[in-house]
């Protein structure tokens, strides 16, 4: 849920941006169109976060199953949920490093080809220009 509110932040802001950049009156009036799940699955910034996600999911999980024997059912409890929350802050920072570099780019991106306005592509049924490989090289 929070993944999803996060995805709905961000397309706000690169459309308010994208509006901004390109300005309502300077005539641009071309429309970016963003594969963001071909971002997700194709981009090495990204695909770099996420073996560090879970490079440190491991750790976290190899130092639990050490720590398993020498500990009562409590602590043993205490310490799964200080390592899922210590998990999940990690998870939401590696996120937002994601969310700003694909704002960045879509930003940069948009300027570059003075595009007015920059949409997901599960929003457009037809047209628009598809610059999520411009995206996706800038990301790098």
């Amino acid at each position: 849920m929070r993944h999803s509110k996060t995805m709905i932040l961000t397309v706000a802001a690169v459309l308010l941006v994208a509006l901004l950049i390109g300005g309502c009156s300077s005539g641009a009036g071309a429309v970016g169109i963003l594969d963001v799940n071909k971002v997700m699955s194709d981009s090495p910034k990204v695909k770099t976060l996420q073996d560090q996600l879970n490079g440190k999911a491991k750790e976290l999980s190899d130092q639990l199953d050490k720590d398993k024997a020498s500990l009562s059912a409590e602590e043993f409890q205490k310490k799964q949920e200080t390592a899922y929350n210590d998990f999940l802050k990690i998870k939401q920072d590696l996120e937002s490093q994601v969310d700003a570099s694909i704002k960045q780019s879509v930003e940069a991106v948009a300027k570059e080809k003075k595009l007015g306005v920059v949409l997901y592509k599960t929003s457009v049924a037809q047209g628009g220009t598809d610059i999520t490989d411009d995206v996706i090289k800038r990301m790098q």
